[in-house]
């Protein structure tokens, strides 16, 4: 991509323009400054000359910014209401994992275990992949969300309290959640599965890893997409 169609880009995914309108926006730029680019060409001037006037005629940047920016109907979620993109969904997409995972577990009790007081004990056989799945949504829930907020908020070039906050509360869940199971009230039956979440201070510890592993690729994604940057400016 040109290198002031690219810094053109970075402007308007830092503004809060969804990604899918700047690709569509730029794509049609770039179309129209090829076309320039070519009329200028025919009628003489070098290659340098030609994308230089192309350029002018284009228009500025300012302006070519200021047309998607100021139309707010083009505004990603992730501007409009930064609140549920990085607080309400994360949380809604934590809990249904931790749901899935739980009815892994008590599926898998159910079909491998019956009978027995819990089905926290030594597996065998297909039983081990089975509850493994479900251990693998569970513990891996909360990083594959952080995961999420990093990617989204890479994406849109956002740079606020909101991706580290939704990071935190992630894993703060992530640390808190506790998953009980009871003992079936009938000989032969499956027990029941819950939930709770409980705070403990050596919890804070792992919080803090949960956070500084989910944030590192977010960080690597932001520092290349600067650093791109600077050196198209040099």
């Amino acid at each position: 991509m040109v290198g002031p169609l690219t810094e053109l880009r970075e402007r308007l995914l830092r503004a809060g323009v969804a990604p899918r309108h700047v690709r569509r926006y730029l794509t049609e730029l770039a179309d129209h400054l090829a076309d320039l680019k070519a009329n200028e060409e025919r009628i003489g001037r070098s290659r340098a000359e030609a994308e230089s006037a192309a350029l002018v005629r284009l228009g500025r940047m300012d302006d070519l910014a200021n047309a998607m920016i100021e139309q707010h109907q083009f505004q990603s979620w992730c501007a409009r209401a930064p609140w549920a993109m990085f607080g309400l969904v994360p949380v809604v997409v934590l809990a249904g994992s931790y749901l899935l995972a739980c009815l892994i577990l008590w599926s898998g009790w159910s079909i491998f275990l019956p009978g027995t007081d819990t089905p926290f004990v030594r597996l065998q056989g297909p039983a081990i992949f089975y509850f493994g799945v479900g251990k693998l949504i569970y513990f891996g829930a909360p990083i594959f969300t952080g995961w999420g907020i990093g990617v989204i908020a890479a994406r849109q070039r956002f740079y606020a309290a909101w991706p580290t906050a939704g990071l935190v509360l992630i894993a703060l869940i992530g640390v808190t959640a506790r998953v009980h199971a009871s003992r079936p009230t009938i000989p032969g039956g499956v027990g029941h599965i819950s939930m709770n979440y409980a705070f403990q201070l050596s919890g804070l510890f792992h919080a803090a890893v949960i956070v500084l592993i989910t944030i590192l690729p977010y960080l690597i994604w932001m520092f290349r997409s600067d650093a791109r940057l600077i050196l198209r400016r040099k």
